[in-house]
């Protein structure tokens, strides 16, 4: 019998790291993860341990006590206009502390040459790209300091991959769930939509409707994830649907999920919401992923609007 591998996920309490985790253990993975301390629950059977990625001699201490097969990094400050505010913050904690991964991977592959990384990469990476839509080969040009961070990371990756790493790069599109942070625009827009109806909230205020996402189901781009992880090859990879809508499609689809069909009277625009240097569309080209690795996303952008309004709507029960 062959022995259960093991994986490290980083972030593993959070949207996608907890949907890896499940994905991982239903096909026999053992898994332990790492959160900062006072972070949320991880999934059952998870092993977790609370350190911070920034700390150079806490991430060798787990990871050569873990000695993991692989290991996949989605901890991260995930929002854009966070990155604005605390930028060196972000750099240390999405650029950093991924060097710090790959630094004590590395000694470990001196035991184990097998053992693989995987990068959660970033839309951002890309910024304003003139491609339309984007690919794995598209110019790294990012325009925010998450964005940059990021890249420095995606780069990163690709370089140690050179040293006979399998590490990749998992560039992910937005992808959302009833497990999103309420923060998020998706959540906050699902969760004004039930309250809303529910006469519990009387207006939704948001920033520029007319910013294109390419948005998919977490679910699925877990799932993704999990196949990059066990690919015969380390490489880069675009996750996305290859479709884009804006978030005032986003508002009408969450508010006629609920009956109300005249958002309008509900819902207004302030700039005060609106991001500097602001990516205005960005969509992912999906085929290489499809091609190689025979992944397909399953749950359509309405199908995912109206998954979370029920689940807001429940929350409200």
């Amino acid at each position: 019998m062959t022995a259960a591998r093991t994986a490290l996920v980083t972030g593993v309490a959070g949207q996608t790291g907890s949907f890896l985790a499940e994905v991982l253990q239903a096909t026999g993975w053992r898994v332990h993860g790492i959160q900062p301390a006072g972070s949320g629950a991880a999934p059952a059977g998870v092993a977790v341990h609370r350190i911070d990625l920034r700390c150079h001699d806490d991430v060798a201490t787990v990871l050569h006590q873990v000695q993991p097969d692989a290991v996949v990094n989605l901890a991260a400050l995930s929002s854009v206009a966070r990155s604005w505010q605390e930028p060196v913050l972000t750099h240390q904690v999405n650029s950093a502390a991924v060097a710090n991964l790959l630094d004590v991977v590395q000694e470990l592959r001196r035991a184990d040459p097998a053992v693989r990384f995987v990068q959660a990469s970033s839309a951002e990476v890309f910024g304003r790209s003139a491609d339309t839509p984007q690919t794995e080969r598209s110019p790294i040009a990012p325009v925010n300091p998450y964005g940059v961070a990021k890249a420095s990371a995606h780069l990163l990756t690709q370089a140690y991959r050179l040293t006979g790493m399998h590490a990749s790069n998992a560039i992910l599109y937005n992808h959302e769930s009833e497990r999103r942070p309420e923060h998020f625009v998706s959540r906050k827009i699902t969760r004004a939509a039930a309250r809303i109806a529910a006469g519990v909230q009387d207006e939704l205020v948001l920033g520029d409707l007319d910013v294109q996402r390419d948005w998919g189901w977490a679910r699925d781009y877990a799932a993704a994830l999990a196949l990059i992880l066990q690919a015969d090859e380390g490489d880069d990879y675009v996750i996305a649907t290859g479709e884009t809508h804006s978030i005032r499609e986003f508002v009408e689809v969450a508010f006629a999920a609920v009956g109300i069909h005249d958002w309008q009277r509900y819902v207004r625009s302030d700039a005060a919401f609106h991001r500097p240097n602001e990516t205005h569309r960005m969509v992912g080209d999906p085929g290489k992923i499809r091609r190689v690795l025979h992944w397909d996303p399953t749950v359509s952008f309405e199908q995912m609007v109206v998954a979370m309004v029920r689940h807001d709507q429940r929350a409200l029960d």
